[in-house]
């Protein structure tokens, strides 16, 4: 549990803070139903290997495999709500506290809490593209059939295999938006960094370059990160319970 001085370091530091820019990982969504990859027991590599389900290789030879092994991420995912610490962030860019969220998250949450500004580096759910046309779908109505059916969406257009928008292992990262990611790194004098382990590159990157070029950096997570020596503050807590109440600090509900 976090102390009260730790707490307000992070007051102070937002308080003091320009131009904020919060990184979230799986650890924010957690709290709205969705598993993360890495945590004993549930984590979703726990039961399968990366490099044989959810890469670009493994779906072109093999994509029932990968179907199969999302199956249940994709029916959590379109039905998972927005938690309190999704909220709080929110509320933080309207209020002009906070300027945008960089999440490798491909839950949508954040935009379904209503934050207006967010770079989502690892991809989405809301599309999927024909692997043979290249056809850009919007994928509701094909990942609801997938969920009810169990079978592998394909193009309306050409029959082609539909993969979703989302990056898989050996896939590159969406350039402009990894670029516009790196931006907002160099650009903040804070950046808050939630539910992330941080082990993933590049994104996992980003608070040693924003750190780089002069910024403060407050870390808010259940576990600590290799990243904590460069940070100013760090809270080992539940973002459902920090977030609010470091939101409630500065926003008159």
């Amino acid at each position: 549990m976090y102390s009260d001085t730790q707490f307000e370091r992070a007051q102070s530091l937002l308080d003091n803070a320009r131009y904020t820019i919060a990184l979230t990982g799986a650890g924010i969504s957690t709290p709205s139903g969705i598993p993360d990859f890495r945590s004993p027991d549930s984590g979703l590599w726990e039961s399968a290997d990366p490099f044989e389900v959810a890469s670009i290789y493994s779906f072109r030879r093999r994509p029932q495999d990968f179907y199969d092994w999302i199956h249940p991420l994709a029916n959590l995912t379109l039905n998972a709500e927005p938690n309190l610490a999704h909220a709080a962030l929110a509320q933080l860019e309207q209020h002009g506290r906070l300027h945008g969220i960089i999440t490798q998250n491909v839950d949508a949450l954040h935009s379904k809490a209503g934050s207006s500004t967010v770079h989502e580096v690892h991809g989405h759910f809301r599309e999927m593209t024909c692997l043979r046309c290249y056809k850009i779908v919007p994928a509701d109505l094909h990942l609801n059939t997938f969920i009810r059916d169990r079978e592998v969406p394909h193009c309306d257009s050409c029959g082609g295999i539909l993969k979703p928008n989302v990056i898989l292992v050996g896939e590159q990262l969406p350039v402009r938006v990894l670029n516009e990611a790196k931006k907002q790194a160099r650009k903040c004098d804070l950046m808050i960094v939630v539910g992330s382990s941080l082990e993933m590159a590049p994104a996992g990157d980003l608070p040693a370059l924003a750190v780089e070029t002069g910024a403060k950096l407050l870390i808010i997570n259940l576990e600590p990160t290799h990243l904590d020596h460069l940070a100013d503050t760090v809270i080992i807590g539940d973002a459902v319970d920090v977030l609010p109440r470091l939101a409630s600090a500065f926003i008159q509900f």
